[in-house]
């Protein structure tokens, strides 16, 4: 009866290090994951909504954890910039001067980019994205 609890114990200890070292093994794959950044060049320039003639200017970085498609999104810059300015476009000056505004467009933006390269590639390639300089007068 020892004998069978002892060999219970060395048993468990063995599987339970194998579903440790899994584990471990996991996490190493996620560390491994590359962030990788696409311009979107040139800016993106746009009228926007307002009493007065506006436009706003931005510069937008793409980011994704799949390096190895950057090339496809650089296939699809096009449809990508088609989007951002038709979006950019319905914005107002006023909303957009603001931290919150800012933000809520980015958001969009984001949704917007995802849909895009998800409908040409099939697959959800970009995760952020980032503005690097914004202007609107």
């Amino acid at each position: 009866m020892r004998l069978f609890s002892l060999l219970i114990v060395i048993a468990s200890l063995i599987f339970s290090g194998y579903a440790f070292a899994e584990e471990e093994e996991k996490e190493g794959e996620e560390a491994k994951k590359e962030v990788a950044y696409y311009s979107l060049r040139p800016d993106l320039v746009a009228n926007i909504k307002g009493k007065r003639s506006k436009f706003a200017r931005c510069a937008i970085q793409l980011m994704t954890t799949q390096k190895e498609r950057i090339e496809d999104i650089e296939l699809h810059t096009p449809a990508l910039r088609h989007a951002l300015l038709l979006l950019l476009s319905e914005q107002t000056g006023k909303t957009l001067k603001t931290q919150e505004g800012k933000e809520k467009f980015r958001q969009e933006a984001l949704a917007a980019v995802q849909g895009v390269i998800e409908e040409q590639t099939g697959a959800p390639i970009v995760e952020n994205l980032f503005f690097t300089s914004f202007f609107v007068q």
